[in-house]
């Protein structure tokens, strides 16, 4: 019963009925100074809704907020719901399972996680992407697109990422046979790459990347009818730079990849010895001795295939 209908009715004060029902003055006198007038809020968050449909209330919160609107994620809510603007999730089964610990990860390029994505051109042919995240600041490294893409196709992939970056200290993988190839195991020796496999159907293991190509599927694949193979290279591209230099990351704490990386780089700058962070880069960087035999099998060669190769490296170096 409200405070005015006990006034009313029993023809008391209202301290008399806020004592009889238990409530404080101050929450029976309070009325709201927050005007109701959202001005352009709505507008702004339906158009950003309209850009982002795959976008929920925080990220569009955060969107706001960068662009300079002073409103809270209780606000943006209620217009998130007045707006109609909820996104439609799948209802999925709770499965019971215990997951497995992921490494404690401090630094960038500490750990690369490697997957590949599905998915059709409208000429009707497989379009494969080859996704690869650096673990730490959830930077996507590259997303390699083609019909097909086989084990050394992959280690030039990465080779590329290595020249702009440095070279990883291990890889989470699954058990494709991309990533079990005879050829890969050998070139991620000769970096000094260690290979770390999840169990055989336990994706979740590899929990980041598998978070990604959700993200690359839902806001890029699955929102683009790809003509050819050139149209999906450079959809898929943009949404790439998108994704590393724009899109607020909730696990970074709405920063961006690009940001964060730079954010923790400028960080330890600054607390680090001057000596010791030149030693640590060196160290991350150095080149194993190996890795010349490599580099020329990269290259193409006609008429020698890879396991021509393999057979060479294998009768000059015993292992």
């Amino acid at each position: 019963m409200a405070v005015s209908e006990a006034m009313r009715e029993f023809s008391v004060s209202q301290r008399r009925a806020c004592r009889l029902l238990g409530m404080d003055r101050s929450s029976a006198r309070y009325q709201s100074r927050t005007p109701r007038d959202d001005g352009e809020v709505p507008r702004v968050l339906a158009e950003l809704a309209r850009r982002h449909p795959r976008y929920g209330y925080r990220r569009l919160w955060s969107e706001l907020r960068d662009a300079g609107w002073k409103v809270n994620h209780k606000r943006v809510y209620r217009l998130y719901r007045e707006g109609r603007l909820l996104l439609r999730r799948k209802q999925g089964l709770r499965l019971k399972h215990t997951g497995t610990a992921l490494p404690l990860l401090e630094r960038p390029n500490q750990q690369w996680a490697l997957d590949f994505v599905h998915d059709r051109i409208g000429e009707g042919r497989a379009l494969r992407v080859l996704t690869v995240l650096d673990e730490f600041t959830r930077e996507c490294l590259t997303l390699e697109v083609d019909t097909g893409i086989s084990s050394r196709m992959v280690a030039i992939a990465l080779e590329r990422v290595i020249a702009e970056r440095a070279v990883p200290t291990s890889l989470r993988l699954d058990n494709g046979p991309e990533f079990r190839s005879r050829y890969f195991a050998a070139w991620c020796r000769s970096r000094g790459i260690a290979l770390d496999y999840i169990t055989p159907g336990r994706p979740m293991q590899n929990g980041y990347i598998e978070s990604f190509n959700g993200k690359l599927r839902d806001e890029c694949l699955n929102l683009h009818c790809f003509r050819n193979l050139h149209h999906a290279r450079e959809c898929i591209g943009q949404w790439r730079e998108h994704y590393n230099r724009t899109r607020p990351h909730s696990a970074l704490g709405y920063l961006t990849p690009a940001r964060f990386a730079q954010e923790w780089s400028a960080a330890l700058t600054r607390t680090a010895a001057p000596g010791s962070l030149a030693l640590a880069v060196q160290s991350a960087s150095a080149a194993d001795s190996d890795s010349a035999f490599f580099h020329f099998a990269l290259n193409h060669h006609e008429g020698r295939s890879e396991k021509m190769l393999l057979k060479e490296h294998d009768s000059h170096y015993r292992w």
